[in-house]
């Protein structure tokens, strides 16, 4: 008899070996989000549905995967890639800037109901593995900033994150020729808690609460 041998937990070769699109499959798939979207229909109500919040919502969850460091960088991919926007469930259409800033504010009051998400999320993964937080791991990711420095105004504009502290971290080595360099980074940080788990070959994954993509401001005129 031909034995197939099991394929491990996190086959992290098979993950990278299929194409974007099925990544993003996959993770559409085990996201537990259906509470969260019934939620934001209901507020729509009979509003306009330009663009359809299920869709809205994988677009999101593209970014993420296809790791676009903004908006426009999503929207660019979204009006290029056809296959993406069916997938998505997007009609031919690409959501402005504007859509999505309306959008992320959305999500932003029901931080209950993501956390909520990560949180089961986080269930699933310890019924798969059983030593599943034993030993931890923590370490800090500097994110830039486009602002020089840290403003008085504290007032939330939905441009910004008003309750991060700003800082500068600074990393040194040494360069090509031998020389002693370091690089500065200006911005905020973010610090990671996750399971490590050294018997196993897998690699950490974070997950940031709330989007760190800067988005458009509403358009005048």
């Amino acid at each position: 008899m031909a034995i197939i041998p099991q394929l491990s937990l996190f086959g992290w070769e098979e993950i990278e070996e299929l194409g974007d699109l099925e990544r993003l499959r996959l993770v559409m798939e085990a996201m537990p989000d259906e509470k969260l979207m019934q939620t934001l229909e209901t507020e729509r109500k009979q509003g306009r549905n330009d663009y359809p919040i299920r869709a809205m919502w994988n677009s999101i969850l593209a970014g993420i995967v296809f790791q676009h460091e903004s908006i426009e960088k999503l929207r660019r991919e979204l009006a290029r890639n056809g296959q993406l926007r069916h997938l998505c469930g997007f009609q031919g259409q690409v959501p402005s800037s504007w859509a999505y800033t309306r959008f992320f504010k959305k999500l932003l009051h029901h931080a209950d109901l993501i956390q909520a998400m990560f949180d089961s999320l986080v269930q699933e993964l310890r019924k798969l593995l059983p030593d599943f937080g034993k030993h931890l791991a923590i370490d800090s990711k500097a994110i830039p900033s486009y602002a020089r420095h840290k403003t008085r105004n504290r007032t939330p504009d939905g441009r910004r994150d008003t309750e991060a502290t700003y800082g500068v971290k600074t990393y040194r080595g040494v360069k090509e020729d031998g020389t002693p360099g370091r690089k500065s980074c200006a911005g905020s940080a973010t610090n990671c808690i996750s399971s490590s788990m050294p018997s196993m070959n897998c690699r950490s994954i974070s997950a940031s609460p709330q989007p760190t993509w800067r988005t458009s401001p509403k358009p005048t005129g």
